[in-house]
Parts: structure tokens; sequence; C-alpha cells
């Protein structure tokens, strides 16, 4: 018999300011390290409003993680040190290995300016010693290579990485062996779901309200739930609406953590090189490189 995951702790998104002024809500951050290792941080940058997003992220460096960001509505356009510039548009994920080192900027826009409204999630996942240095990369994914899957009646979960029924997400060889789901459930619907034992796993409900585990309350949107081990999921839909939420697990790397902002490494000596390496313009490494769309 399968060990159910029951939850540990629920707590909600607090309001934050970020870049040059981006109004967001932080579902954990600094604060809880090390309870979600090897994730770092999630923000919710969800909208109607421009003048809380548009002044979006400028110019900023990363070391020594990866960020990953998921659009739902409008659009972000991107820019970095090697040349690259586009556009994240709704449905899009974007995971960047910044490695050795990254500069980059992140500039929120509404799909349609008549309404204003744009939003999306930030998530950062730690990397461990043996890659903080790496080569830089992306894998950029657009909507429709992002399968959908119904593996029970009302309910569809849009796979970004790991496997649902036998299907698997196109986010593939990340150090954390990680499992990104968006999960939408119809009312009084059930998702069942294997999450490997040994790894961290938490819920980030977006909309609607359920119960994760049999014993305990319901959660409303914007908290985030964490668990205890075990091998399995539940996730119940409770009242007459929609839920929807993100299911996020991965492999904890148990590493001392040294943070500064964007920089994330193991230890106060590293952080300060690569804080004067940025001061003095040898901050960026190796050229990078794109994995392609397949």
């Amino acid at each position: 018999m399968t060990v159910p995951r029951a939850i540990r702790k629920v707590w909600r998104s607090r309001p934050t300011i970020e870049g040059a002024g981006v109004h967001l809500k932080r579902a954990f951050g600094n604060q809880e390290v090390p309870l979600l290792d090897p994730f770092l941080l999630l923000d919710d940058f969800r909208s109607d409003d421009p003048s809380k997003y548009l002044p979006g992220f400028p110019w900023h460096p990363h070391r020594g993680i990866e960020t990953i960001t998921y659009v739902l509505e409008g659009n972000v356009e991107h820019g970095d040190s090697m040349g690259n510039r586009g556009d994240i548009t709704p449905g899009d994920v974007q995971w960047m290995t910044a490695g050795s080192g990254i500069i980059h900027q992140e500039m929120p826009r509404p799909k349609n300016p008549e309404d204003g409204f744009m939003g999306g999630f930030q998530l950062w996942v730690n990397l461990p010693s043996s890659r903080k240095m790496t080569d830089p990369r992306y894998q950029e994914v657009q909507r429709a290579r992002i399968p959908e899957v119904e593996p029970a009646k009302g309910v569809k979960v849009r796979v970004i990485s790991g496997e649902v029924g036998g299907v698997r997400g196109p986010v593939r060889d990340i150090a954390a062996d990680p499992e990104y789901l968006d999960v939408r459930l119809a009312p009084h619907a059930v998702f069942e779901h294997p999450v490997k034992r040994g790894h961290t796993a938490f819920s980030y409900v977006l909309q609607g309200k359920g119960r994760f585990d049999l014993d305990s309350g319901i959660v409303d949107s914007e908290n985030l739930v964490t668990f205890h081990d075990g091998e399995r999921m539940r996730v119940e839909a409770t009242g007459e609406n929609p839920l929807r939420f993100l299911l996020v697990s991965g492999r904890p790397i148990r590493e001392p953590v040294a943070w500064w902002g964007p920089i994330v490494m193991n230890s106060k000596h590293e952080l300060e090189v690569a804080i004067e390496e940025y001061q003095n313009g040898t901050f960026i490494k190796r050229g990078g490189r794109r994995v392609p769309p397949t």
C-alpha cells in the first residue's frame, strides 16, 4: 500500500515589491529555506492593474540557480547578455539555467491594453554545487508543446515536467529531477497522483478551494501547501467552483545556501566573488546556449 502525503503546513502568500516596482505575491522565499529544498522562491505576479507590473524587472544578474517563468495571460518580454530577445506568451514556459552567470531583464506586458490583465509565476530552483558554474542555457517551451492530459473524470493536467498517465512533459534533463504540473479540477473532482518518495513537494492554489489530504481542512486560493514525505497525493475540489493549483516536486540538494538577491551559492566567499565579478565586468563566463524546440 502506498503512503499518502499528509499536509505539513499551509500559509498564505504575502504582498511583496520586486524589480523596479512590481507588486506581486510571494508564496515562499528565503525565509522558508531549507523547508522547500531545492526550491528557493515562488512569485505570483497576476494583476489587472498595469501600474503594478509595467515597471518590470530591468537588467539584473543570476548565478547558481534556475528560473522558471510560466505565463498565464499577457506577455513577458525578455532579453539577456547573450543577445537573446523574445516574448513569453500565454501558456508558455521559459526554463532558464543561469549556471555560471547571465544578465537579463523581464518586462511584463498586458495581452490587451484595454483590460490590462496579465499574470503568471516565477519559480527559482537551486543548483547543486557541481552544477552552479555550468554553462547557462534555456529551454523555451511554447504552449503547443505542453501536453494536457485527463487522468480522471473532471481532471485536466498540463504537464510541464514530470509525467502523468504515461505522458511526459517537454522540460527534461534538470538537476533536481522536478515535476511541474498545472492541475484543474471540476467541482468535487478528485486528483490522485504518485510523487517520488524523498522528494520535496508543494502545491500553490490559483483559484477555488480544495482538500489536499483526507484529514486536514479546506485550502483556498493564494495559499501554499507543503507536504510530509510519502508516495501519493490526493486532492479534492470542494464547493461549487473549479479548483486550479500548481503541483511541484523535486529532489532535495541538502547543501549550504548562501543567498544574495538573484545569486545563490554555497558560501559567503562564493557570493563575494560573484558580486565582485559583477561589479568589475567579469561576471559572464560563457556564451550559453538554447535548447532548440523538438
